[in-house]
């Protein structure tokens, strides 16, 4: 017979648990297949779950250094995964400087202000106030 309130055994007819010290009513023997068991697995935190990758850091010199020497075309979002952005500063960049080929004022204007845009993401990068890329995972050095 098994005892109620632990899962161990007790032999013979005992009253009494001598593992959790306790009073076994009669109403309260039961036969039970299999004994309850406490879980005395290592739950470490820093234990990778079975099947579950670890997320690919990205380098923040690489990150930084796209931006500043590609940040007009979006290179450092493209890579650090904000693709909205990247998307954005491809798009107007391509744009001003097809447009610069007709007309040299404004478009040009345009084309280098998304450069000094991603120049200044670049080096706000390497200066460690962008600190994680679009996932959230945090850049390594």
């Amino acid at each position: 017979m098994y005892c109620k309130n632990c899962g161990k055994q007790v032999e013979g007819e005992k009253e009494y648990c001598e593992d959790c010290e306790k009073v076994m009513a009669e109403k309260e023997q039961t036969t039970v297949e299999t004994p309850v068991q406490e879980n005395t697995t290592n739950t470490d935190t820093n234990t990778k779950v079975e099947g579950e990758k670890a997320p690919e850091l990205k380098s923040k010199m690489a990150a930084g250094l796209f931006g500043i020497f590609l940040g007009a075309f979006g290179v450092h979002n493209f890579y650090l995964g904000y693709t909205t952005k990247a998307i954005i500063q491809v798009t107007v960049t391509s744009i001003a400087l097809l447009l610069s080929c007709c007309t040299a004022g404004l478009t040009a204007f345009i084309a280098s202000g998304i450069g000094i845009w991603g120049l200044i993401e670049g080096i706000l990068i390497l200066a460690g106030s962008i600190k994680v890329d679009g996932k959230g995972n945090p850049l390594k050095d």
